[in-house]
């Protein structure tokens, strides 16, 4: 595998720290890695690789020569910065939710649609964190069984809005366990020690911009046009992990045993399932882990064609970080870097 020029920008967001982890862990041969974060980060020095390699400040020079440009900054930032990185010749990942639904953008999780990636045109994109735990649970039984119809409720940690939300999660339990008053800041109301079942603005449907992107995702991910998804995403007071549980109507019934096997042999996908011992997916396990953990799976009891099932996701990694890193090598592996500057 050729070693690559990468720029991460986002460098010092939750995402992007944890990116630099798994691409050390992962040994990504890189060639060359510039670092660019907001300007107060400008100037800070991150180990990577045994190495201190100095945040800059991000302008449209620093992507010139680079073959990879990992963006992890907001929406309305990526949407300003993406063209300018794929201008300068850089295969762009970009983690944000701006450029997911464009036609000519391939929406990827590698397990499951990697040849999506022959396509693309200069960016691809990184699906939301809710939505790849998810399809990496399903797509194995969907192969077996076609599904009609998702019903999923998310329970989100904070790390999923950042530092910031992690941070006053922190100060709030702090504040309330001390009889204090807690003051929410980054969401609109308390989230030590309460939930909150709103995500993203809410839209003239009365769903969600981040209940819309479960649909919409799934549907381009999977190549299944007429999934019909309807979800409720939570914000919970956990650090790290989101949790679902997801209600499966297939064309045809499956059984809960059918449904283990598929999942235990795919690939990113480990099956913890034991009730009567107390053994299903837990957060605080997940954290730190690459694979998506799925439990509890059971029958419908409401639709003779479905199952019920627990799905649990460390949100920075596989939801974020891992993806793009596993984007990133899939393209080495086909040459579609050389293939793209013929």
């Amino acid at each position: 595998m050729r070693k690559a020029n990468i720029v991460v920008v986002g460098a010092t967001g939750a995402v992007g720290q944890v990116f630099l982890s798994i691409m050390e862990e992962r040994r990504f041969p890189v060639d060359r890695l510039r670092l660019c974060a907001s300007p107060r980060s400008v100037g800070k020095r991150l180990k990577v690789n045994g190495m201190e390699v100095e945040v800059e400040a991000t302008t449209p020079e620093i992507f010139e020569g680079a073959d990879f440009a990992f963006i992890s900054v907001s929406t309305n930032i990526s949407r300003q910065l993406v063209p300018i990185a794929a201008r300068a010749g850089a295969l762009v990942i970009d983690d944000s939710s701006a450029f997911r639904l464009e036609p000519d953008v391939p929406l990827v999780v590698p397990e499951i649609n990697p040849e999506d990636l022959e396509h693309h045109r200069g960016v691809t994109a990184i699906p939301n964190c809710s939505t790849t735990q998810m399809v990496m649970a399903l797509y194995p039984l969907h192969k077996a069984s076609p599904i009609k119809r998702i019903i999923v409720d998310t329970y989100q940690a904070v790390s999923g809005t950042g530092t910031l939300a992690m941070q006053e999660l922190r100060e709030q339990s702090r504040t309330l366990l001390d009889g204090g008053t807690a003051k929410p800041s980054v969401y609109p109301h308390q989230i030590a020690f309460n939930v909150l079942p709103h995500i993203e603005p809410f839209m003239e449907d009365g769903y969600t911009r981040e209940e819309q992107k479960m649909l919409y995702e799934t549907r381009k991910i999977m190549h299944a046009p007429n999934i019909a998804v309807s979800a409720t995403c939570v914000r919970v007071p956990v650090y790290m992990c989101h949790s679902e549980a997801v209600h499966v109507e297939f064309e045809h019934p499956m059984s809960p045993e059918e449904a283990r096997e598929l999942l235990a042999a795919f690939p990113g996908v480990t099956v913890i399932d034991e009730p009567s011992a107390n053994r299903y997916p837990l957060a605080w396990q997940a954290a730190g882990k690459d694979d998506v953990f799925v439990g509890r799976i059971r029958r419908d009891s409401s639709n003779p064609n479905g199952l019920a099932m627990w799905i649990v996701s460390d949100n920075l990694r596989k939801g974020a970080a891992l993806n793009a890193i596993q984007i990133a090598e899939e393209v080495l592996k086909r040459d579609l870097l050389a293939r793209r500057r013929v």
